[in-house]
């Protein structure tokens, strides 16, 4: 919240990410059983992905409704995504790249309403999304290929006296991927809304009402692209990360 202060205004834009009891304020004890307001809007999304997929398959009419329209929309499109990126014989693991999908998106688009909490600004959900993909594909590349899985960082097609060099190079890029992967996310999210409170605050300026406003609503279509363009991004690196572990060969 804008504070004044001698100076003009105080506000603190991060202030808005600090996770806290849903009943209580920021310092309050958190232990593993208290419902936080990042706890309640990530049972919130599980619960319209739910609602999409029961709700929208329910009818299962000739002529789908809005809500089966946006379901089988949205099923299709990561389907042709993973085949696409991946291969068929990778189709086989659609509900769990498909849940993940579903997962971010709802989390980012519900963070866009007033007053709500980001779930995918904090990097400590975005690093178990991250991670959960990096050792399931890694496990995956070692069921599936055994030792050969190794090859993926042996670039057989350059010179042999590079071969080693790019190897390292591999190998610091795969063990990097985790920690992109959950960043980037978590990053584009959380800038997002503080620019969103900075701009907001603002507004309380009779000076800069206007041009605030404006700024509001042009950050907030933005954001609203970012959302849906985050969620695109984090689930075609999991296939591609996906397709690595079936066919790790250069």
């Amino acid at each position: 919240m804008a504070e004044p202060t001698e100076g003009g205004l105080s506000f603190h834009p991060m202030d808005q990410f600090i996770v806290k009891p849903l009943f209580g304020e920021a310092g309050d004890p958190v232990a593993w059983y208290t419902i936080t307001n990042a706890t309640f809007w990530m049972a919130l999304t599980v619960l319209c992905v739910l609602l999409l997929l029961v709700l929208g398959t329910r009818g299962r009419g000739i002529v789908p409704s809005r809500i089966q329209s946006i379901a089988e929309l949205a099923y299709g499109f990561v389907y042709k995504m993973i085949e696409d990126v991946t291969g068929k014989d990778a189709v086989k693991y659609f509900p769990y790249i498909f849940t993940l999908f579903l997962f971010i998106l709802f989390s980012n688009f519900l963070a866009l309403i007033p007053m709500s909490f980001s779930p995918t600004s904090q990097i400590a959900v975005t690093a178990v999304l991250g991670f959960g993909v990096f050792f399931a594909v890694t496990i995956l590349g070692f069921v599936k290929n055994g030792a050969s899985f190794l090859s993926l960082f042996w670039v057989s097609s350059a010179p042999l006296v590079l071969r080693p060099v790019l190897a390292l190079i591999e190998i610091i890029s795969y063990f990097v991927r985790p920690v992109s992967h959950s960043i980037r996310l978590a990053g584009n999210i959380m800038a997002g809304h503080a620019v969103l409170k900075v701009f907001a605050t603002f507004a309380a300026l009779v000076a800069v009402a206007p041009l605030s406003l404006f700024g509001i609503v042009a950050i907030y279509g933005l954001e609203v692209l970012v959302s849906a363009i985050q969620a695109y991004v984090f689930t075609i690196l999991t296939c591609v990360y996906l397709k690595d572990a079936l066919h790790p060969h250069h």
